[in-house]
């Protein structure tokens, strides 16, 4: 073998890197500076903003699952629950456990005092009780303050992530229809990745 071909095309390919190298700048911002070039290319990393799939968070769907239309008012006050769950730092199957309870409590209706047909003094998205420490009427009805209620006490409870939806939201809510959660798992699922 010729060595001295094999070495000559090696040192032409290194000297046209360099070359290369030499007329383009360097790349690292440090180094341009430190040899008083100027950078040719910066490569600007972004994170992508991942948007989770419905079938994805719905990981758990016990049952038949029921489906409302929502109204303007309702769509919103999904957006504060996706929001408020993404402002505590918690995930995304924390928000759909958050929806599905508020589907269930209040249709996602920020409701009031109902009056006779009210559940002792329940109000809001979650149905909270004053009297039961959840906060004041006024807190309660606050869609932000009353979700980060709701996933405080989620939070408390050992192992949530990976317990069916209906009992994660039964061990904050104690209703007296513990299954009831259930049904609301792919609509709020949906809804979740559409507000993530």
């Amino acid at each position: 073998m010729n060595y001295n071909i094999f070495r000559s095309a090696a040192l032409g390919v290194a000297g046209l890197a360099f070359a290369t190298g030499v007329a383009a700048g360097p790349t690292n911002p440090a180094l341009a500076q430190a040899v008083g070039a100027q950078p040719v290319a910066q490569v600007q990393q972004t994170q992508q903003t991942r948007t989770p799939s419905a079938s994805a968070l719905a990981t758990s769907v016990q049952g038949k699952q029921s489906r409302i239309d929502l109204s303007a008012e309702q769509q919103e006050n999904a957006k504060a629950i996706v929001a408020a769950t993404k402002d505590s730092g918690m995930n995304e199957r924390a928000a759909v456990i958050a929806v599905a309870t508020a589907m269930q409590e209040s249709k996602l209706e920020n409701l009031g005092h109902l009056g006779a047909a009210n559940d002792h003094d329940s109000q809001g998205l979650f149905q909270q009780r004053p009297s039961s420490g959840w906060g004041s009427v006024e807190q309660i009805r606050d869609p932000q303050y009353s979700t980060t209620a709701f996933l405080d006490s989620l939070d408390e409870v050992e192992g949530w992530e990976q317990m069916p939806l209906t009992v994660a939201a039964q061990k904050v809510q104690v209703s007296a229809y513990p299954n009831a959660y259930a049904q609301w798992e792919t609509q709020a699922a949906e809804l979740v990745a559409q507000h993530w």
